[in-house]
């Protein structure tokens, strides 16, 4: 039996979707992009992706860019943003919002690893190959 939901419409007519998806944490979840940076895809759809990210010290996700508005905050650790032109140095708690588009780089600390939690407006298709099933719906 369906639990309660909302009604949506897509190209296949009017469905009730579920209220919440829920994804707990699993060794699978997790995907190693880069020497020393890991990244786990939390939650995702209705247009926003929340990802969670473990880098190791002294590491660099080098310059790119992506047309995805990307905000986040660093749980631990810190580092050098660059965005743009212009450098930040971020610490535990710093928060920022990058609009889509904008060249950014990081390099962490030596100090010790990074966690950064970052969200993605609109939701990133070219991460959706990492994601998991959900367990709950």
């Amino acid at each position: 039996m369906a639990g309660p939901g909302r009604l949506v419409t897509s190209k296949y007519g009017p469905s009730l979707a579920p209220l919440v998806t829920l994804w707990n944490d699993r060794p699978e979840a997790w995907h190693e992009i880069l020497p020393g940076v890991r990244r786990r895809i939390l939650a995702h759809g209705d247009g926003v992706m929340l990802v969670l990210f473990e880098i190791a010290p002294n590491t660099t996700l080098p310059h790119h860019t992506h047309p995805h508005v990307q905000a986040g905050t660093f749980l631990e650790g810190g580092g050098v943003f660059r965005v743009g032109k212009k450098t930040y140095r971020m610490r535990k708690g710093s928060a920022y919002s990058v609009p889509g588009a904008v060249p950014h780089e990081l390099v962490t600390d030596p100090g010790g690893p990074s966690r950064v939690l970052d969200v993605f407006v609109p939701e990133r298709q070219d991460l959706l190959g990492e994601t998991v099933p959900a367990d709950a719906e």
